[in-house]
């Protein structure tokens, strides 16, 4: 058997298993699995060159080596590090910073890996489980944390819900297609005898459950709750690469296994799309809790995200990939800044109230903030404009007129809690100062993320977006 197709995900697999076995027989190991788990990932994009990208179909057709997945897990695996590394300065280093956090992202970015890839409906469901299932287990890491438990509890109840209804719909569309591949799914879909009841109700009811982890309106009531009591470095990775890995996991599902019923799925995409743009602009106005306020903005992404996906084709595929690529930079900046948000006795704070006159006692950290969300609003000339400009050409080019303009025009009707952080900090009144900086790194990587996003990101154009049509062209 040739695993050259997969060498990223064996990397990680094995690489998992033994720092579990470092984890459980060395003392002060936390260190150690950490930085390993950081050079494993580092270590799977390399080893996305070559044959991970290139193999095609593998595994009698129930794997995908293509481009479109190595786009992907590019994505995936850098934002799995970073939460690593953005969990060195957060946790507790006596109690909390266990050897088991690093393990458990390793294994959520596998699964998430595995949904990338995944060209059949069962190894789509493994790939989700085991995202899943660690994911549980890291909402709720803080055991001594009230907010913390609660978060994975409720995430762990309404994820095997949602587990329930994508099972029901695979089970129809394999009853009634025969088969759990993409393409015999997609052949099914395209018979001389029409497309049945039976395989429509599977088609709603698989996408019904992959919208839930997505955050798609209306199965998004999981994500604030979530956003706000899991730890921090947590939030990022599940609002980063876990988001991405869903968005993908969506677009080649749609794409590939349900293409010859555009037009069938195409009307949920829309109303998951604008009733995500709706609601997470809508639902923000009155939060108080920054990570909140990020979780219905990721609601509010997702809906622009899925603008692009009902274009369909290659070039809605190009946008939804750079669209991706765009957010988890924008949103794993954001989360690092929040990291920065401690009293004078190092406890975090999130509450909007403390950014108050943030621009007077931290004028770095304020003007970080602002480009963050000036670019996650999609104001120009911030490169969060770019991606929002690409889905909306998507849909008009495919016809899609309408719904690029009520897009376009519910963007303004968000702009305004994302305007309302940079007042907090720029013209109200100081409060109390946060604790001064610590960590290099995550100074390092702040700037860095805010590079990326500045009109200088626009310099990446054309590499990016010629990386995301080659990765798009499997369509």
């Amino acid at each position: 058997m040739n695993f050259a197709p997969i060498l990223p995900e064996v990397i990680l697999g094995l690489g998992a298993v033994v720092l579990m076995m470092v984890a459980a027989f060395v003392r002060r190991s936390s260190t150690i699995t950490h930085v390993a788990a950081i050079a494993l990932l580092v270590g799977a994009c390399f080893a996305l060159i070559g044959a991970p990208q290139t193999a095609g179909s593998v595994f009698d057709g129930m794997w995908a080596a293509d481009g479109f997945a190595a786009f992907g897990k590019v994505i995936i695996y850098l934002s799995a590090a970073i939460a690593i590394v953005m969990a060195h300065g957060w946790f507790d280093q006596n109690q909390e910073h266990g050897a088991e956090y690093a393990v458990l992202i390793l294994l959520s970015a596998l699964g998430a890996s595995v949904m990338v890839s995944a060209t059949d409906l069962m190894m789509l469901y493994v790939g989700l489980e085991l995202q899943s299932l660690s994911a549980y287990v890291l909402a709720s890491y803080r055991r001594h944390d009230e907010r913390s438990a609660e978060a994975g509890l409720k995430y762990f109840v309404l994820g095997g819900l949602a587990s329930g209804i994508l099972l029901y719909g695979i089970s129809l569309l394999y009853g009634f297609a025969g088969t759990t591949y993409f393409d015999g799914i997609a052949a099914a879909f395209a018979g001389p005898e029409g497309t049945s009841l039976g395989l429509l109700f599977g088609l709603v009811f698989t996408l019904a459950g992959i919208a839930f982890k997505i955050a798609a309106v209306p199965f998004h009531m999981w994500t604030p709750d979530v956003y706000e009591g899991a730890p921090t470095p947590v939030t990022a990775f599940f609002a980063a690469g876990q988001k991405a890995a869903a968005i993908l996991l969506a677009t080649r599902v749609c794409l590939d296994a349900m293409g010859p019923v555009t037009d069938q799925w195409r009307q949920i995409v829309i109303f998951a799309a604008l009733a995500s743009i709706i609601l997470g602009a809508v639902a923000a106005y009155g939060q108080t809790n920054i990570k909140r306020l990020l979780a219905y903005s990721s609601i509010n992404n997702v809906g622009f995200a899925l603008v692009g996906l009902a274009a369909g084709g290659r070039e809605g595929a190009t946008a939804v990939l750079v669209y991706s690529a765009v957010y988890v930079v924008m949103t794993l900046g954001a989360f690092l800044c929040i990291m920065r948000m401690r009293d004078a006795e190092g406890r975090p704070l999130e509450s909007l109230a403390s950014l108050s006159g943030l621009s007077q006692t931290r004028p770095l950290l304020a003007l970080a903030i602002a480009m963050f969300m000036f670019s996650l609003a999609g104001i120009p000339p911030l490169f969060g404009f770019w991606p929002k400009l690409m889905v909306f050409q998507a849909a008009v080019d495919a016809g899609l007129q309408l719904l690029a303009l009520a897009a376009a025009a519910l963007t303004v009707i968000g702009a305004y809690y994302y305007l309302r952080v940079i007042k907090i900090m720029y013209f109200d009144a100081p409060a109390e100062p946060l604790a001064p900086a610590r960590g290099r790194t995550e100074t390092v990587l702040i700037a860095a993320c805010a590079l990326i996003i500045s009109p200088l990101g626009y310099l990446l154009i054309n590499p990016l977006t010629t990386a995301a049509a080659n990765a798009a062209s499997v369509f």
